[in-house]
């Protein structure tokens, strides 16, 4: 293998393959990025064992082949050189790959091609056409609300499902919150089996680092999710999850019931007065106490060691829960993935599940339980 190649055109997929190599990994293959030179083009490629990530970029091949390096050194060591043209060479005596940038000269030793195993192709028939901007824009809309827990099966997943007439509801639950964003997409709707694709958690990540704000292909297979750059150079590919997704329907009935009881309240004011609340609670005693009246939230918080806290929210108001609950932290971090100015908060009772949307966030839905009011003070979280 011998070949020529910018190295600006070829750092960012590098860093990309990088990003996916496991951190303990005992297999030679699963610890190197795989560089498969072609006619014309450098192809860099990492693989887990579950994600697949192959990029392919611009290069002068004057002999094709296929070897793995290091994946990591090798990376640490191109991030670290100048910009410029790189000359890569498999030296045949040694068996090392020759780095070369000037008066510089790198050895590396490298897999030989006999233990590659080949990557999934991307499927380009039926492939569906997506922004990568807004992809990336619902998976930090709903991926706080997954449980971290890989053990928690579906509600340790994505969900993405098709809802009727093009609409689609992508959505994620731990347990004691659920988010839930739904926008139309005709082509991504019939590509979508009808009981919905799951993604783990631990994928989403990889997801987000790959994606830019281009547009994207995206398509399915029974067992993967593929995604690809609209110019085909950069392709990601993970397993779907076999399990099978709560019915959130249940819950989300509640905030349309006739015992939903809406507040409206200022969402810059709110996370001001719970980011003061939040010092004053404890490992013990860490939710934030509302009291309410027509016009008014008395928000209030006490620790056994750091004192007492008590703040005024104005609110909109007309209901018959008089005090309720909240973690404090959970109920700031759903606020912050809002943008709008006016928060209704749907109040369904004391221990029941409460909606929060904002006029700005259009299609979005976060749900987060109360925490339990006991006499002796224990506060409990709820599963939804």
């Amino acid at each position: 293998m011998k070949l020529t190649v910018n190295k600006e055109q070829i750092i960012e997929g590098l860093l990309k393959a990088a990003a996916i190599i496991p951190a303990k990994a005992g297999a030679q293959y699963l610890r190197s990025i795989w560089l498969k030179a072609e006619e014309g083009s450098l192809s860099v490629m990492s693989t887990d064992a579950n994600i697949e990530f192959t990029g392919r970029y611009p290069a002068e091949v004057a002999t094709p082949g296929l070897i793995g390096v290091q994946g990591r050194a090798f990376v640490d060591l191109v991030r670290q050189l100048p910009t410029g043209v790189l000359h890569l060479t498999l030296d045949e005596a040694s068996g090392n790959l020759l780095l070369e940038q000037g008066r510089r000269t790198y050895k590396l030793p490298v897999s030989g091609a006999e233990w590659f195993q080949n990557f999934s192709a991307f499927p380009a028939e039926n492939a569906v056409t997506w922004s990568g901007d807004f992809l990336q824009d619902v998976l930090d809309k709903v991926a706080f609300c997954i449980s971290d827990d890989d053990a928690m099966d579906a509600i340790a997943c994505l969900c993405m499902k098709p809802r009727g007439n093009g609409r689609i509801d992508v959505c994620g639950l731990n347990g004691h919150q659920f988010a839930l964003v739904s926008f139309t997409h005709d082509e991504l709707a019939e590509r979508l089996p009808e009981s919905g694709m799951l993604i783990q958690k631990k994928y989403l990540q990889d997801i987000k680092k790959w994606l830019g704000v281009d547009e994207i292909e995206l398509n399915i297979t029974d067992k993967r999710l593929y995604l690809r750059s609209l110019d085909g150079a950069e392709t990601l590919s993970l397993p779907r999850a076999a399990h099978e997704y709560p019915d959130y329907n249940i819950f989300m009935s509640k905030l349309a019931s006739e015992d939903m009881h809406p507040m409206t309240l200022a969402r810059k004011e709110a996370i001001e007065a719970l980011g003061r609340i939040l010092i004053f609670n404890t490992e013990s005693d860490r939710c934030t106490y509302m009291d309410l009246t027509a016009g008014e939230a008395l928000l209030s918080a006490q620790g056994q060691d750091v004192g007492s806290a008590n703040e005024s929210l104005e609110v909109t108001y007309n209901g018959d829960i008089k005090r309720i609950a909240f973690p404090t932290r959970n109920l700031l971090d759903v606020l912050g993935h809002f943008v709008s100015a006016k928060i209704d908060m749907m109040l369904t009772g004391s221990e029941g599940p409460c909606g929060i949307r904002g006029g700005d966030d259009t299609d979005y839905t976060v749900i987060i339980m109360p925490m339990k009011v006991s006499e002796t003070t224990y506060y409990s979280e709820e599963d939804v």
